[in-house]
């Protein structure tokens, strides 16, 4: 069955690549800034053989730039993200643009973002301006079910693909971050129909649970793990940095794509890496599943 790689995690990599301090508003922050390390992770994501390109506007909520007083740049930093994802797959020669749409509220928080019905005017919004940019739009780090439902329901009028990518908890990859089961997304599934499930940003160790519970829906699958120790609770509140998460130190290229296998032989068909994932494991995944 043919694998279809996507990059790794763009924040944690331009941590890795900027002497700067990360603050709240990081990822943006480097885009108004130093947009070329943003082109730059996009390039080496495909050189390393990944086939999607994530644009880099997951963080891009009108909450989050009221804080840093440049909501007015909105649409802007949508635009510019999207075109900075555009232009990479367009020098690489192939491949797709997928418009990042993150939580509202913060990540990991289900109990802080909106209602569905509320975050669908949220959603719709920044669909209709990445669209002209993207292929497919991928809603991430969903972390209950009526999240995940209200970033469909902003999408379902769009005509365009989308894929939904919801977060488990830790130590039991079959619930949510909000401790409902994984398989209580199989209503929202079948309302909203999105091309693929994908599990994301957590521990890779409980993926294989999460992609199991799901299996039996029959929707096509896929995964991007992250490479954090945890989700550090103090982490958790809008005016955390990611200076406040440690990356693991026993997630090698070779051990991550070995999880990867397995996530493969459970179905999914659709596999890259989250925060702490960079080229040098996107290159593994794309030697085992392409070499």
């Amino acid at each position: 069955m043919a694998i279809t790689i996507l990059d790794g995690g763009m924040g944690q990599e331009l941590v890795a690549r900027s002497s700067a301090e990360p603050t709240p508003l990081w990822s943006t922050r480097v885009m108004l800034d130093k947009p070329g390390l943003v082109r730059a992770v996009h390039g080496d994501f495909f050189a390393a053989g990944a086939e999607v390109a994530t644009a880099n506007t997951y963080a891009i909520h009108h909450d989050r730039l009221l804080a840093a007083g440049i909501d007015d740049q909105f649409e802007s930093l949508h635009r510019t993200g999207c075109k900075i994802a555009k232009a990479a797959r367009d020098d690489h020669g192939s491949g797709r643009v997928a418009g990042a749409l993150g939580p509202l509220g913060w990540s990991y928080r289900p109990d802080l973002a909106p209602p569905a019905e509320t975050a669908k005017a949220a959603y719709a919004e920044i669909a209709a301006i990445q669209a002209p940019y993207v292929d497919l739009f991928v809603c991430e780090t969903m972390a209950s079910v009526d999240q995940a439902r209200g970033a469909l329901m902003g999408l379902q009028d769009t005509g365009m693909p989308y894929w939904l990518a919801v977060s488990t908890l830790e130590e039991d990859g079959t619930r949510l971050r909000s401790g409902e089961l994984v398989t209580e997304l199989f209503g929202v599934i079948d309302t909203f129909e999105p091309e693929a499930v994908l599990i994301n940003c957590t521990t890779p160790e409980v993926i294989s649970d999460a992609l199991t519970a799901l299996r039996p829906h029959g929707v096509p699958l896929g995964a991007y793990g992250n490479g954090f120790v945890r989700i550090a609770d103090d982490y958790k509140t809008s005016t955390a940095t990611v200076a406040q998460l440690s990356a693991r130190e026993d997630l090698s290229p070779e051990r991550y794509a070995d999880f990867a296998e397995q996530w493969a032989d459970i179905g999914a068909t659709i596999i890259g890496g989250c925060c702490e994932i960079g080229p040098a494991h996107i290159a593994e995944l794309h030697r085992r599943f392409h070499g």
